[in-house]
């Protein structure tokens, strides 16, 4: 058995969330207003002073224009670096603004300077009266004060002074998990793709399960946010049935962020079986009266560990809108019991990821198109990390729609086919032919006579293994010849 989890409350995630809530253009202003509010009580109420003036200083803080709250700041514009990429939404044409009052800063400065100074007289005080247990906890506290207070570079510097002075496993494991938490606040990707393998390799040195388990949270986050949903949707959902990381996200989310990546990536087969047919999944996203109350108490469950029988698939609903039968509004509260959750979880209308899932298992793809609408409206455009990608999972969606109808059919009538998408002739033309011209969809359009047609041309099977064989065969002759020549230069070389 593992000692609990240490270091797992700082930095407050749904922070960065708020920040970027802040610039991104697709929010509403309410939206807006309330982030700003959030901020603003959370620095307050936690003496973020480093944080605040990282965010609103008038001519450094990356929230503010230039000019904001200050004559002399015009002289000098202000450019968003791009270590800020991660944190704000990216070609922002507008945002909203933290108020800076320098009152308020110098204030906030003052007391964390003087609980600094609390500190390092509790840290001196334990290296001369105590043991090396107390030293260890009083640097791990002004490690939790830095990460609290929103200073990245005191952070990261006082977990690896105390990664250095530490033996125990666990502890190391919980204090990388906190630099990846930190690097996750701030957007700075490379510094989390470091950390993800150095707490992998800690990991499979002798980690326990829980921290496994947490870690494959973390992991699969991470590659959302490169992009790699293919490596993503297997860690995000097997985590569904044992999630414990509250401090990384709440379960609401996990549940869209293994939807989506599954729905993207994986295989028909694994689809249907790690997605549409999981019981986790149908606890959320729907399903008949007894299954949804056998899988919501965990009589119907894939079990700890169960790589196979997670869940995953769509998209999001908007609030308000009507939900299918089978679907309700899920309050994803009563599915966590963990005291680290930062927050409470509001109940979340999951109706569009439902729609998502099914319409694409089923092939109605007029609803599906619908849905990916919905998605991108309720979820890709909000969340933010998903929003970066939000153009790439539009279009790998439709591909797979697209690539899916087709793989049944010989000879399609264009027109028929927009017909069951919802769309325009002209549309799907320009649509399928980016994907022909990429090599994506094998097949050819031809509009020259009548409404257009569209035939594929993939090879079958043996056709293929026949052609893999004689490019594979080709490539290794020419090998071959290259080592043989080699060696006779040698040979001869030596004569």
């Amino acid at each position: 058995m593992g000692s609990d989890p240490q270091y797992a409350k700082w930095p407050l995630l749904p922070l960065a969330q708020h920040v970027f809530t802040l610039t991104n253009p697709y929010a509403a202003k309410p939206a807006q207003q309330a982030s700003i509010k959030a901020l603003q009580d959370a620095i307050t109420e936690h003496k973020m002073a480093p944080l605040y003036r990282y965010l609103a200083h008038p001519t450094e803080g990356i929230l503010n224009p230039a000019g904001e709250g200050s004559s002399a700041a015009s002289q000098k514009p202000y450019a968003r670096k791009s270590s800020t990429v991660g944190m704000v939404a990216t070609n922002s044409t507008k945002s909203a603004t933290l108020p800076w009052d320098e009152a308020v800063y110098n204030k906030l400065k003052a007391e964390n300077d003087k609980e600094l100074e609390d500190l390092q007289k509790e840290e001196d005080e334990a290296v001369e009266k105590a043991g090396d247990t107390e030293v260890s906890a009083a640097r791990g506290q002004r490690a939790e004060f830095f990460a609290r207070v929103g200073d990245k570079d005191k952070a990261l510097a006082a977990f690896e002074d105390l990664l250095d002075k530490t033996g125990i496993l666990g502890t190391k494991i919980d204090l990388v998990l906190a630099i990846i938490r930190t690097g996750l606040f701030f957007g700075d990707k490379a510094l989390v793709k470091k950390q993800v393998t150095r707490a992998k390799t800690l990991v499979e040195s002798g980690g326990d399960w829980d921290r496994r388990n947490r870690l494959k949270a973390y992991e699969g986050l991470h590659l959302l946010t490169v992009r790699s949903y293919n490596l993503a949707a297997p860690l995000l959902l097997d985590s569904l049935s044992t999630f414990t990381s509250y401090e990384l996200c709440t379960y609401s989310n996990l549940v869209v962020y293994s939807v989506l990546a599954g729905s993207v990536s994986l295989k028909r087969v694994d689809f249907k079986s790690k997605v549409v047919d999981a019981p986790e999944i149908k606890a959320i996203l729907g399903a008949d009266g007894d299954d949804k109350l056998l899988a919501l108490s965990g009589a119907i469950s894939a079990g700890p560990g169960a790589d196979e029988d997670t869940n995953m698939d769509g998209t999001t609903a908007k609030p308000g809108s009507a939900a299918p039968k089978g679907t309700t509004v899920v309050n994803l509260t009563t599915l966590g019991t963990s005291t680290d959750q930062p927050e409470t979880e509001v109940a979340v209308d999951f109706s569009p990821l439902a729609q998502l899932v099914n319409s694409l298992y089923t092939g109605n793809y007029k609803l599906f198109f619908q849905a990916l609408a919905l998605v991108e409206e309720q979820f890709l455009t909000q969340d933010r990390y998903l929003h970066e990608h939000r153009g790439w999972f539009i279009r790998e969606m439709r591909l797979r729609a697209y690539q899916q109808l087709l793989q049944s059919y010989r000879v399609v009538g264009l027109e028929s086919m927009a017909n069951d998408f919802g769309v325009t002739v002209d549309f799907l033309d320009r649509d399928l032919a980016k994907f022909v011209a990429a090599g994506r969809i094998p097949c050819t359009i031809d509009r020259v006579t009548g409404k257009g047609v569209i035939e594929t041309n993939r090879p079958d099977d043996k056709n293929k293994q026949y052609q893999d064989v004689v490019k594979q065969g080709d490539q290794l002759i020419t090998k071959l010849q290259k080592y043989g020549q080699a060696v006779r230069l040698r040979g001869s070389e030596r004569a």
